[in-house]
């Protein structure tokens, strides 16, 4: 998910807004600006559409608090989060890498819901408070509804909203927060994460299903209590069970291959002859001379024997193509001490999260401060096909 913006960090966390954020904002607005203006029809259309912009706003910080909460409790055991981004779908934290254990999933998983849920019953409270406040008392009926005053209605809906949001996430379909609870406590039992991933996986593509069939039924006429129906909530629900289903196949994935690369060190998979070039050497001249006639796409820069930095063939294409005759190669590296790196006895699960965390191809291995090696995010891949062929083979692993 890299497309959109940042608009600043919490707790050093970076917070994005993806694109499509901002439709699911206006769909929201505009549904609450009809629903507000059914409820409370002394208002006028003005009071009814920014109220529910409002709301649609602390909505979506309510929803970033509930991410927050996951990412501080993942890095207070150690696993960096890259960012957290708020999208259609709601919002999302990038955790680097899976939990060391039963207890650390069970901990980073359920202060997501719980903070939904705890910020629910404190709006609902507010709520209660600012109708008796005026003088009015609570009653469901569409008279006193239209009563209640701009605070109290927005409060109320905050709360149940809120509320929603944490049982929702509640529901055992992986990687929804209580598919994480379920795969938590199948892995404290089995004692193996992969097998409880592929269980909990199955279980949310099941209830990836239920959304899609719930979905068509809606179109055709299934009126679901609580849910509703029509062609819009049906819509909606399909392509809320898509996004499950395949966000259950990509976790899965994503753990297979963690379980592979598990112990295996970096020294095993690095590249040890890597190219280097002068650090004064012209863009055009390196293109021709390294680039086109290798399929490298990272040199070491070199000045009498010491490291300057690494330029890589990214960093030629930032460059306009009639400005690499009077450019260097050092003018486009990434300096030495600037540079990524990683340690041969790391292993290559850590260095492939580090490749995708930073956006790189390539980390240069470095021990006792001399670069040994390269790993390329290519060699791992080729590393992993193999592995896949060899189990298919019944070979086992390597």
């Amino acid at each position: 998910m890299n497309s959109g913006f940042s608009i600043g960090k919490i707790f050093g966390i970076n917070i994005r807004i993806d694109w499509s954020w901002l439709l699911i904002l206006a769909l929201i607005s505009w549904s609450l600006s009809v629903s507000f203006a059914q409820l409370h029809p002394s208002w006028n259309i003005i009071t009814s559409i920014w109220l529910a912009i409002v709301a649609a706003v602390l909505f979506f910080a309510s929803v970033l608090l509930h991410e927050v909460a996951h990412s501080v409790v993942a890095r207070s055991r150690g696993i960096p989060v890259r960012n957290i981004t708020l999208f259609l779908f709601g919002g999302v934290s990038n955790i680097q890498r899976e939990p060391a254990s039963p207890l650390g999933e069970l901990l980073i998983t359920v202060v997501g819901p719980l903070t939904s849920i705890i910020l629910g019953v404190v709006f609902l409270v507010a709520g209660a408070v600012s109708v008796y406040a005026s003088g009015l008392t609570l009653n469901v009926t569409a008279q006193a509804i239209s009563r209640i005053g701009l605070v109290s209605t927005l409060f109320i809906w905050l709360g149940f909203v809120n509320i929603l949001v944490g049982f929702f996430n509640l529901i055992p379909g992986f990687p929804l927060d209580g598919g994480r609870i379920l795969r938590s406590l199948l892995w404290a039992a089995t004692d193996n994460m992969r097998k409880a991933t592929r269980w909990a996986s199955g279980v949310g593509e099941a209830v990836a299903w239920l959304f899609i069939l719930m979905g068509i039924g809606m179109i055709f006429g299934l009126s679901i209590p609580l849910l509703g129906g029509g062609l819009v909530n049906g819509l909606w629900f399909i392509l809320i069970g898509w996004f499950l289903y395949n966000a259950a196949v990509q976790s899965y994935r994503q753990t297979v291959v963690q379980d592979l690369l598990q112990d295996i060190p970096v020294s095993r998979m690095m590249q040890t002859n890597v190219p280097s070039v002068p650090y004064d050497l012209p863009v055009d001249a390196f293109v021709n001379n390294h680039i086109m006639t290798s399929d490298d796409e990272a040199f070491l820069v070199m000045n009498d024997g010491d490291l300057m930095g690494l330029v890589t063939l990214d960093d030629v294409r930032k460059l306009p193509k009639e400005e690499r005759s009077h450019t260097l190669v050092r003018d486009i590296m990434v300096p030495s001490n600037k540079l990524l790196v990683i340690a041969p006895t790391e292993d290559a699960a850590e260095g492939l999260a580090r490749l995708r965390s930073e956006d790189v191809r390539q980390l240069p291995v470095v021990s006792n401060g001399s670069v040994i090696g390269i790993l390329r995010r290519q060699d791992i891949l080729r590393w992993l096909q193999l592995q896949s062929e060899l189990n298919k083979d019944g070979k086992g692993r390597i």
